[in-house]
């Protein structure tokens, strides 16, 4: 029901945007997050936003990086990354959640597939 897309091969200092394209059902009442998993580390939280868009929340290490937004009227989140350094590589995936903050609690409903992010330095 939610599937991340946008992954792909960038050199350090570049810019990818991810999309994570719901189906199924509506998401727009639902807060949406991106998480990322590196290799031989835990999943960690990367950005939310609230169902309204009203409400963002950033990990510290992706802060004036990376921006989040959403279209309710195409069910799609985005993550844009800018400034792209090594240590953004993972999986990226999308999720839903009841709140921003259930997101921010990892208390997610709905998970999507990933998205694979390299970034050559």
């Amino acid at each position: 029901q939610l599937q991340a897309s946008g992954g792909g091969l960038v050199q350090a200092g570049g810019s990818l945007r991810l999309s994570c394209a719901a189906s199924g059902r509506t998401f727009s009442t639902y807060a949406m997050g991106w998480f990322r998993q590196a290799p031989g580390k835990e999943r960690e939280f990367v950005s939310a936003i609230s169902w309204g868009g009203g409400t963002t929340h950033y990990a510290d290490s992706v802060e004036g990086r990376f921006t989040i937004s959403r279209d309710n009227a195409k069910n799609t989140v985005y993550l844009q990354m800018n400034s792209l350094n090594a240590e953004d590589t993972a999986v990226y995936y999308c999720a839903a959640a009841a709140t921003i903050g259930h997101t921010l609690r990892s208390e997610l409903d709905y998970w999507g597939q990933g998205t694979q992010v390299t970034v050559s330095s």
